[in-house]
């Protein structure tokens, strides 16, 4: 038996019995968040931006609401809802998979008990865990008594931390009133079409009200009953993600449509996706052969959505068991042997604090990047380009190139610096050599980019990107990613405008699928 403590030596102290920790969190009225809502005091208003005070606490440190947020901000979610209600041609649900990265997928079902304690035990040892999410690994609301058990249990137990669930929409509407009673301020709805003829060709079936329907007519009980939902629960100001699958020759094109009736609706967020259909995931999809998008497909639909409607970008199609930072799943540190074996030390105040210099950091960081910003006032160029960037996290190109298992990719403009999406691949160095079929793969992930900003790399790497066109820049190690991003783009514009390089266009790129597995 062992005390799971806080970051930074703050578990320090007695080991506490998780029943009297329970209690003494519900009663907790400080400084933190409260009622669940996640409304927290200590932050600030760095990358607000336009949005109302109201929303901006909602979305300043959840990581899947705010691109900025998921820099500095780390989620959970907790695999409670096993059952689903319609089948997707793209989803396989697996219930004891460690080794892919995509959702439906879990290690181990948990009970609304467990999940509580796991919520626990994530918060005390990452204090910068500040959401916790239902999104499967069938569908929370397909489960609504273990779904809303769960809720009850981390409100009373660990009221700063928030709460979301991500659900398919069907019985959305049923349940709408309740989600609010929890103060859950936060759900995703996965919405791939409005049409039901082409949400006949996505779901087989959907079972509703102990009947299942098939073809054009589930699809359209469907779109209806997702869109009502979306209604409901934006007239109650709660904050509505949503997610689209983009699949080539089926709904792209119609994606547009899709973005048009949920921005109506009040959708705050929409999220498009790449399919993922490698056929060894076993999905109808997968084994028929229906592809996915490239890079550079995914971000021309994207743009073409953008504008007034706020677009995800920064989606990494998680685990329904995952933990960490996006684009990192931590979920092997917390099994239930190892969890059930633990008394927690669940300290607010070292959250708070933890979370107090995360503020800190997101300051200087904005700070960094407007300072950077002003030297390109004035400049004049039509030039767009992308880069990736290896990182691990807090906004710092942080990461060596051999062990990065995605890329950060950033578009460079006179206007800056846009956090544009991210590649997994496959990682290079393996048992302190280079693997080169996996610099193969990264490659053809980051082939769209001008340069790879790093922390370090080796001398054939480098060589074999700088052959392949891709620039590999270790300057700006462990520094800001923007600011240094928009200082080596200007330093770009004035090689150009000298005549000392040309600009050349680069080609697409490779969307990598289940590159990225839970930890060991």
């Amino acid at each position: 038996m062992h005390a799971l403590a806080g970051q930074d030596g703050a578990s320090a102290g007695h080991v506490v019995d998780v029943g009297e920790v329970m209690q003494a969190i519900a009663e907790h009225k400080g400084c933190g968040t409260t009622g669940g809502s996640g409304k927290a005091s200590c932050g600030s208003a760095a990358g607000q931006g336009d949005l109302p005070t109201e929303i901006w606490e909602k979305v300043k440190n959840h990581p899947c609401y705010s691109e900025e947020a998921h820099h500095h901000y780390a989620r959970m979610h907790v695999a409670v809802a096993p059952a689903c209600n319609i089948q997707c041609n793209y989803c396989n649900r697996k219930y004891d998979c460690a080794n892919e990265s995509r959702p439906g997928v879990v290690s181990e079902k948990l009970t609304p008990e467990q999940a509580a304690k796991k919520v626990l035990a994530v918060a005390s040892t990452i204090p910068q865990m500040t959401v916790l999410g239902i999104a499967g690994p069938g569908d929370p609301l397909a489960n609504p008594e273990k779904t809303f058990r769960t809720f009850d249990l981390i409100a009373k137990t660990a009221p700063d931390i928030k709460l979301c669930l991500s659900t398919n929409g069907l019985t959305l509407p049923d349940h709408v009133d309740t989600i609010a009673g929890f103060n859950v301020d936060h759900v995703t709805i996965t919405i791939n079409m409005v049409d039901p003829e082409i949400g006949a060709k996505i779901y087989p079936w959907v079972f509703w009200k102990h009947k299942r329907y098939t073809g054009v007519e589930g699809a359209k009980l469907l779109t209806d009953r997702q869109l009502l939902g979306l209604e409901m629960l934006t007239e109650r100001g709660i904050l509505c993600k949503v997610n689209s699958v983009m699949i080539p020759g089926i709904n792209d094109k119609h994606l547009v449509e899709v973005n048009r009736a949920v921005k109506s609706r009040g959708a705050f967020l929409h999220n498009i996706m790449p399919l993922i259909s490698a056929p060894e995931h076993g999905t109808v999809f997968g084994l028929t052969g229906q592809r996915g998008p490239t890079a550079q497909e995914l971000k021309a639909l994207q743009d073409s959505c953008e504008g007034e409607m706020n677009m995800m970008r920064h989606c990494r199609q998680c685990r329904a068991d995952a933990v960490g930072l996006l684009g990192e799943d931590r979920s092997a540190e917390f099994t239930t042997d190892k969890i059930m074996a633990m008394e927690v030390k669940y300290d607010l105040d070292t959250r708070k604090a933890y979370q107090e210099k995360v503020e800190e950091e997101r300051v200087a960081k904005v700070a960094a990047k407007q300072e950077e910003l002003s030297t390109l006032a004035g400049a004049v160029s039509d030039i767009k380009l992308l880069v990736a960037v290896a990182t691990r996290g807090s906004g710092l190109i942080n990461e060596h190139f051999g062990h990065a298992k995605e890329f950060q990719v950033y578009e460079l403009s006179t206007a800056g610096a846009k956090f544009v999406g991210h590649r997994r691949v496959d990682l290079y160095c393996q048992g302190g050599y280079g693997e080169e079929d996996s610099l193969e793969t990264i490659i053809r992930a980051i082939n769209d980019c001008h340069a790879v900003f790093v922390a370090k790399i080796g001398g054939c790497p480098k060589a074999d990107l700088k052959a392949a066109g891709i620039d590999p820049v270790e300057d700006y190690a462990h520094e800001f990613i923007e600011k240094s991003a928009i200082a080596w783009f200007k330093a770009y514009l004035d090689r150009v405008n000298s005549g000392e390089i040309e600009h050349v266009a680069r080609g697409d790129a490779e969307i990598r699928q289940g590159a990225l597995t839970s930890a060991a």
